[in-house]
């Protein structure tokens, strides 16, 4: 299950996405009295792996052991599969979801299917070293573990992945006989590789940066084809509650309001990314603009600096024991955007009396590491994408806070404990009602605007770079890219 280019959630490999008005999802009872959601799933007709082998329920069974297994380290989607109870195999095509709670995004709430003929003794034999035994990390280039239209026949970690199509694929036939992804970490070398031609097209979910595309679109005008897609993809500041700054809130408070962020916009990306007051973007559904707005007020920042306890010293801002304040800032290396960003934002905390320390890092160890294990110091600069209408309940409950204990697990990666946000969160992703959900997600919001557990500032356009002979690419603006329509690009 995915979310489609139209925002609304689409079944990938079953044949109808299961709602109550259709029938195929139903409110239940289970034994110990929970309220809960029987989910009845068809896989659709002709799925078969890159070795041949058909794809059947015993393949989602697996994918649903897997990812609410707590033993498999690292396991991304072990939170959110926390709300499926079991999964009932009706035959070889059919299947029941049985979820322990009736949460709003039902329909989307199917685990994914994983090749049970070659990963389900690996997996069985050692879960605990599951992540590192699994033949997706051994032997990537087995045919059997894939199921799309392309495989991977060639692939160098961290440099490229070339993949070519699928004997086995039934659906739409594919227009190219080979595609190659690189992985280029930094932008300049990025842009260069697409006037050199090393690269055709370079895709807007993680490619360059919104005002790397304004620039190239002046100086290669009529020579590319340009899109911005507005979307989910959320720039924010990362805080770590444990700074003894950052633990106080009228002091982050401070911080948004001593820099100005709608500046920073229009210079840097000529307006076109919106200035973010939480976490939810204008475009997605439950948007709530009654919140505290931190428009740029150094005269209110620094009253909010000295109820907390700070003070000046000639031009340092010095805690309570004179000493002078330094933050931490951090962000992936090599995305020159960010490090745009960074020089703007300690140049106006510069004015403010706080110096600003830059410890940047490639962003393999930034994300699969640093942040992972909660190893900022101080503000971690860089993006969350989402699905439409999701909650943060993997950045803000206090249960996603990652531990040593839990493996990891979870991504609140500031520490953030509220209680009225838990119970909120708790109580959205039970909400059917449409109205009641939109009041929930206004005062989730609100609740984000007072306590700043991330300093927000902008939302990002995803900007894709074509070149003009190809078609078929729709950009979608949220975590689902356009890759997953591969089958669609043709000349």
């Amino acid at each position: 299950m995915i979310y489609g280019k139209d925002w609304q959630p689409l079944c990938h490999l079953c044949q109808t996405v299961p709602t109550f008005e259709n029938g195929l999802a139903e409110k239940i009872v289970l034994d110990d009295g929970r309220e809960g959601i029987r989910l009845s799933v068809t896989l659709k007709d002709n799925l078969f792996w890159g070795d041949g082998v058909p794809m059947t329920s015993k393949d989602v069974a697996l994918g649903y052991q897997i990812s609410t297994d707590k033993r498999v380290k690292g396991n991304p989607g072990y939170e959110e599969d926390q709300t499926l109870e079991r999964l009932d195999i009706v035959d070889e095509k059919r299947l029941d979801v049985i979820l322990n709670k009736r949460i709003f995004n039902y329909r989307t709430a199917v685990p994914s299917a994983m090749p049970e003929h070659l990963e389900g003794e690996i997996y069985r034999r050692d879960p605990e070293n599951y992540d590192k035994t699994s033949l997706y990390t051994t032997s990537p280039l087995t045919a059997g573990l894939y199921n799309g239209p392309y495989l991977i026949d060639r692939m160098s970690s961290g440099s490229f992945v070339s993949v070519v199509p699928n004997p086995h694929w039934k659906g739409r036939s594919v227009f190219f006989d080979n595609l190659v992804f690189k992985a280029v970490e930094n932008t300049a070398a990025l842009e260069a590789h697409l006037l050199s031609k090393s690269v055709d097209m370079i895709a807007g979910e993680s490619g360059l940066t919104l005002d790397q595309v304004l620039r190239l679109e002046k100086r290669q005008k009529g020579k590319y084809q340009y899109y911005y897609e507005p979307g989910l993809l959320y720039e924010h500041l990362d805080v770590n509650l444990d700074n003894p700054h950052l633990a106080k809130k009228a002091f982050r408070q401070g911080l948004l309001l001593s820099i100005n962020r709608q500046q920073l916009v229009n210079q840097l990306f000529e307006g076109k990314q919106v200035v973010a007051h939480t976490d939810t973007s204008p475009r997605d559904i439950g948007y709530s603009d009654d919140v505290t707005q931190y428009e740029y007020a150094p005269e209110k920042a620094k009253a909010l600096f000295q109820q907390a306890g700070y003070r000046w010293q000639g031009k340092d801002m010095v805690d309570a024991d004179g000493k002078p304040v330094q933050i931490e800032l951090m962000t992936t290396a090599g995305n020159k955007t960010r490090e745009l960003v960074q020089q703007v934002l300690q140049s106006q905390w510069k004015k403010m009396g706080i110096t600003i320390r830059i410890n940047n890092q490639p962003a393999r160890v930034f994300f699969g590491q640093t942040l992972k294990e909660r190893n900022h110091k101080g503000l971690a600069l860089f993006a969350w994408y989402s699905a439409p209408e999701s909650p943060p309940e993997t950045t803000l409950h206090s249960e996603n806070i990652p531990t040593e204990a839990n493996n990891w697990g979870g991504q609140n990666y500031a520490g953030y404990k509220n209680a009225d946000m838990d119970a909120l969160l708790d109580e959205i992703e039970t909400e059917l009602d449409a109205d009641k959900r939109e009041a929930l997600f206004a005062n989730i919001q609100r609740i984000y605007a007072e306590d700043l557990p991330a300093l927000p500032l902008y939302f990002r356009a995803d900007s894709f770079v074509l070149p003009l002979w190809l078609k078929g690419v729709t950009p979608t603006g949220h975590m689902f890219p356009s890759t997953h329509w591969v089958e669609e690009w043709h000349r």
